[in-house]
């Protein structure tokens, strides 16, 4: 199947330092009435699907990736941003492209090569107890199946039948990140797949905020 997307890439006067969970919150509590820009519903309570708008900062750039009924959102915001008041900083936006795709999203049959361009979330509580207890080509084979079983769950979220084996071969190492203001363990580096994936698509814990955002590198 092919995913419609849109890429809004935000120029700013200078580089931004803080975070994407603040730029979440910022365009969240900024149009408060549309749901999906900020994964709640009207009585407080999060909405549990796979985030159709993920908010991420790339070296600086602000970037707000709309899929599916997403997009819509984000070209119903697009002229009223003007600036980020993220945290105590404001930044005046001088620049806004907008990218519209329709992007791969379905089985390869070869594989893909992907980079991680912030840290991946895999780890649960008691996934994280098995993999610090794990030799090290069992953890290579933990983390393989459940970057496996992020592609199915998001497949079932788009309605995408899945009728091949998801392969995966993974070459990561572990940082360590926060979220608020508990230590994560994350993992950063690159990935292959028989599977199409959206430039920026996030994968992983908290995609929305950011972490798990992925980049095609299989021609680079």
């Amino acid at each position: 199947m092919y995913l419609p997307t849109i890429t809004l890439i935000l120029k700013t006067d200078v580089p931004v330092r803080e975070n994407s969970e603040k730029l979440r919150g910022y365009i969240g509590n900024k149009f408060k009435e549309n749901s999906i820009l900020h994964h709640h519903a009207e009585d407080g309570k999060h909405i549990y699907m796979y985030p159709r708008v993920q908010y991420k900062i790339i070296d600086g750039t602000p970037v707000i990736l709309g899929i599916e009924e997403g997009s819509a959102a984000i070209k119903e915001i697009y002229e009223f941003l003007v600036e980020l008041k993220l945290g105590n900083s404001f930044y005046q936006i001088e620049e806004k492209r907008m990218i519209e795709k329709r992007q791969k999203f379905w089985y390869a049959e070869s594989f893909q090569h992907y980079r991680i361009l912030s840290p991946w979330v895999a780890l649960n509580e008691t996934n994280y107890r098995i993999y610090l207890q794990s030799s090290s080509k069992e953890r290579i084979k933990l983390l393989n199946r459940i970057f496996a079983g992020n592609l199915l769950s998001i497949s079932k979220s788009f309605g995408y039948v899945v009728t091949d084996q998801i392969k995966v071969k993974t070459k990561l190492s572990p940082t360590a990140i926060s979220f608020k203001g508990m230590p994560f363990t994350g993992f950063e580096g690159e990935f292959q797949t028989n599977f199409y994936l959206p430039e920026y698509f996030g994968l992983g814990k908290s995609v929305s905020r950011g972490f798990g955002t992925i980049r095609n590198a299989t021609n680079s």
